[in-house]
């Protein structure tokens, strides 16, 4: 057996033979970390690769990585298929390799016939910006302002069609992808198979472009995608058919202009990201921007009120054309937006002609994670590679997206806006449309009498509710949930209903305009959309979410909740689809959580893992576990006592020695907002150490006398909402002020820096970098264990329990432990978030100090991750480590 020191070595060996084309000289982890994303996705495997967020050029690492191979790939690909028309032949060599000559010229005329194409229209973007650089006017293009006044819709336009639920053999056709030609879902699939074309097209349609080998990038956030993007920028490598066979073409390793291929890159967005309408993008709201658009192509609609930007037959040149301007350059969202006004094109839509010619697609979590935004966008991951980006929090993001609450006062809300559109048009409503509309009522009644009755009555604030509970109400038992979900879908009930309502009330106001204001009655934000997605996870198995009320829930009140307890189901199409599924991220340790809760059906040789080091020498960083408090106390930060006074006085007495020994910026963080403004209530009642100041001043005082203190707090408003307490400073409500505050006094403090006092899991804990100068030392107060009596945390762990003990045959002992594993890594995956704020470049230091006696133990200390743990001393008391921080820095200078 290959030892995994050998096999490490093996793969560098290999890597040092294979050029990776990075734009700088790679560092040996980097190397690494190419080599093995390059084998991970030749093997067709499940990767899941740690490294360093800053410093080891994730983002360039996984470029060149992966675009290496992608176009290694489509080389070896063409390469061997002129061999296999060589051994099938019995023709004379010279006729052979004449084929093969005109089979190689054939396909590089068609990718110069691309290439072409699309640098004539760089040339042109780049006329027009010398025009505009020069003066020069722009030639004239499709307005794309709405100047002219908005008529009113009839209020017909609201009625819901009707409705024939029985008509299944038709919804069945529809539902499974059935042609518009009428044929049944089996001929579709026999006409697919034999290669006829099933979709509309007509005869003078332009070629389809073929699916090109894509690898599909997904991070977080458009800024991280912008990042992406503009490090995609700085590759170069050759293209992946050669005018030469591969003996014959030049083997140096430099890359000559006339052989470089221009990555074909396209970002996908949201309607929200990329409408280019007035009328509808002014909306805001997601949602409501998305019925919108919806409704202004149905069918029906009067010309004057459909989008103007919305791709037709007539304007498909318009849509090639956007399709070229698209690969043309490397673009984020913003850039593909404004090539969608320019031409005057809805880019949300046009991009999609741009999809199967492209190399590289980039989009952001929700639209490759829910099922529903890929078919909406229709992309499919079949054999092509999945990397996704900052995965620490995978998991949690399907669970969030699959996840949904409603409140009472929404479920109100919605029931008398159906109540009002019902007196609108009850004696127009016929058949179905009348049933099912009387069933949605049922339903939402059954919801609200549970929580108006049951919810509120119960004893706990919050707890897990049963599925017949929720279906208590009169007559609801005779709902069949898969017929009116599909009504609500069908009918567009909600969209009805809510455009309505907007109309109704934008005509109120417009009645009342010469009356006061203060009388104008309110305006409802339309909610039965959303009530609809609760009901739909009503039909959710059982096994894999479970429902809760909650009393007092921070943003919705006495509410109802559905939260998915299990991410496999929905991530296992996507992983099932690609040829390779990547991982990757800064702090993905502990990793046992991914193959355990993530892909607990493949077997262990399909999943490869990779924690590389960092860049900065082990010197640079200064890891160490403090145990015991100045006063020579227990640094013992558990739930049940970590409010003593005593321990946060100690606490206080440590971070303020700490502040004089550790140069620069300091950031602290806490195990929770409520525990941080306890700490410093707590430290403003203590008087200061005698040594510390000659006033009578508080041990908070004394601290900021060392350096300002900045605190991020968190309201009712906001899920985080920084302040600033330093005396210097006023109050700051955003996360942006707080960090220019804290940037500006480390920067002008004249060698005294400043304390930043945050929160584990809060807004400054991830994404954020404290480099330099902005941390110089980071300390973690406690471990921040979720709440395990809350409902939801008890329906998990029993969950994973119950999971892990049926799969080992009824195991109650081996339940128990995975449990409490999941809820350790859930701790210190956020732990190592915080920590990886400090290294972020190759010349960086740190020091990072871990106060809880916990974190000298062997199980925590190996949910660190590697580049940490091998810079991680023995735990000591508060004054042993300050001794040797100091000496760490005094090295340093």
């Amino acid at each position: 057996m290959v030892s995994p020191e050998d096999a490490s070595a093996s793969r560098l060996d290999a890597a040092r033979t294979r050029k990776f084309h990075h734009p700088y000289e790679p560092y040996e982890i980097q190397t690494q970390f190419m080599s093995a994303l390059y084998d991970c996705i030749e093997q067709g495997k499940v990767g899941i690769f740690e490294s360093p967020t800053a410093g080891t050029g994730k983002s360039l690492s996984l470029i060149c990585g992966s675009l290496t191979w992608l176009r290694d790939h489509k080389r070896i690909t063409f390469e061997e298929g002129l061999a296999v028309d060589a051994v099938d032949d019995d023709e004379p060599d010279w006729m052979l390799e004449h084929a093969r000559q005109e089979k190689r010229r054939a396909a590089l005329h068609q990718r110069q016939q691309l290439e072409e194409r699309i640098a004539r229209v760089r040339a042109r973007e780049r006329k027009l910006k010398e025009r505009h650089s020069t003066g020069e006017p722009h030639r004239k293009r499709q307005k794309i302002s709405t100047a002219e006044a908005e008529v009113e819709d009839d209020e017909a336009r609201f009625m819901l069609d009707d409705y024939e639920s029985e008509d299944e053999q038709a919804k069945k056709v529809k539902s499974t992808g059935g042609s518009d030609r009428g044929f049944s879902a089996e001929t579709v699939a026999l006409m697919k198979k034999l290669g006829m074309p099933v979709d509309r097209k007509s005869d003078d349609e332009e070629i389809e472009e073929p699916d090109e080998l894509k690898i599909f990038y997904c991070s977080r956030t458009h800024s991280q995608l912008q990042q992406f993007a503009s490090e995609l920028r700085r590759v170069k490598m050759p293209p992946a058919i050669s005018a030469e066979p591969p003996d014959k073409t030049n083997s140096s390793c430099e890359v000559s202009k006339e052989l470089e291929e221009d990555f074909k890159h396209l970002t996908l967005g949201s309607r929200k990201n990329l409408c280019i309408n007035p009328k509808v993008s002014r909306l805001g709201s997601t949602a409501l921007i998305n019925e919108k658009c919806l409704d202004l192509q149905k069918p029906g609609t009067a010309q004057d009120h459909k989008c103007t930007f919305l791709p037709t037959k007539e304007t498909e040149p318009l849509v090639h054309d956007f399709r070229d301007h698209a690969l043309a350059e490397i673009r984020d969202i913003e850039e593909l937006g404004a090539v969608g006004k320019q031409l005057g094109v809805c880019p949300y839509y046009a991009s999609r002609a741009a999809v199967k010619p492209s190399e590289i697609v980039t989009l952001p979590y929700p639209l490759l994670l829910q099922k529903s935004a890929r078919e909406a966008l229709d992309i499919s991951m079949k054999d092509h590679i999945v990397i996704i980006d900052e995965a620490h929090n995978l998991m949690d993001s399907i669970i969030g997206i699959y996840s949904v609450s409603i409140s009472l006062a929404q479920l109100q809300t919605s029931r008398a806006q159906l109540t009002m559109y019902l007196q609108k048009f009850r004696n127009r409503l016929k058949g179905k449309n009348r049933v099912y509309v009387a069933q949605t009522v049922r339903l939402m009644d059954s919801l609200i009498a549970y929580l108006q009755g049951p919810a509120a009555q119960a004893k706990e604030a919050e707890g897990v509710v049963k599925f017949g509970d929720l279906m208590a109400g009169k007559g609801v038992d005779q709902i069949n949930l898969y017929k009116l979900l599909r009504y609500l879908q069908e009918s567009k009930l909600a969209r009805k209903v809510d455009g309505y309502i907007v109309h109704a009330e934008e005509q109120q106001a417009n009645n009342s305009s010469h009356k006061d204001i203060r009388k104008q009655p309110k305006s409802h934000m339309p909610v039965l959309n959303h009530v609809q997605s609760f009901f739909a996870s009503l039909l959710n198995p059982s096994a894999e979410g479970r429902f809760f009320y909650a009393k007092n829930d921070d943003s919705l009140g006495m509410c109802l909740k559905y939260m998915l307890l299990d991410p496999t189901h929905h991530f296992r199409e996507i992983v099932e689809d690609a040829r390779a599924v990547v991982l990757a991220g800064g702090t993905m340790s502990p990793m046992s959580d991914y193959e355990q809760h993530l892909f607990p059906y493949l077997p262990a040789s399909r999943i490869t893992t990779l924690s590389c080091g960092h860049v900065i020498p082990p010197s640079n960083l200064l890891a160490w576990p403090v145990t015991r408090g100045p006063s020579g106390s227990a640094f013992d930060f558990t739930f049940e006592k970590r409010n003593s006074p005593a321990l946060m006085a100690d606490l206080g007495l440590a971070i303020l020695e700490f502040a004089k020994t550790i140069p620069d910026g300091v950031v602290v963080f806490f195990p929770s907002y409520a525990y941080l403004d306890q700490c410093v209530a707590a430290w403003k009642r203590a008087a200061a150490p005698a040594s510390a100041t000659a006033k009578k001043d508080s041990l908070f005082d004394a601290i900021q006398a060392v350096k300002p203190v900045f605190h991020e707090a968190k309201s009712q408003q906001q899920q985080s909402r920084p302040s600033v307490t330093s005396k210097d400073q006023q109050p700051s409500s955003t996360t942006e002020s707080v960090l220019t505050s804290y940037t500006h006094a480390v920067n002008t403090g004249a060698g005294r820096g400043a304390l930043l006092l945050a929160v584990v899991g809060g807004s400054l804990s991830e994404g954020i970098n404290f480099s330099d100068a902005l941390g110089r030392g980071v300390a973690v107060v406690g471990l921040p264990f979720p709440n395990p009596h809350s409902a939801e945390w008890r329906a998990k762990m029993a969950y994973i329990s119950q999971k892990t003990a049926s799969s080992k045959g009824g195991d109650a002992a081996a339940g128990k432990a995975a449990a409490r594993e999941f809820y350790e890594n859930a701790c210190m995956r956020a732990v190592n978030q915080c920590v990886g704020r400090a290294i972020r470049h190759r010349g960086d230091y740190a020091a990072i100090l871990l106060l809880d006696g916990r974190y000298d133990g062997e199980r925590i200390r190996k949910k660190l991750p590697g580049w940490i743990r091998g810079s991680l001393r023995e735990g000591r008391g508060a004054k042993e480590v300050m001794s040797g921080v100091r000496g760490f820095f005094e090295a340093k200078k």
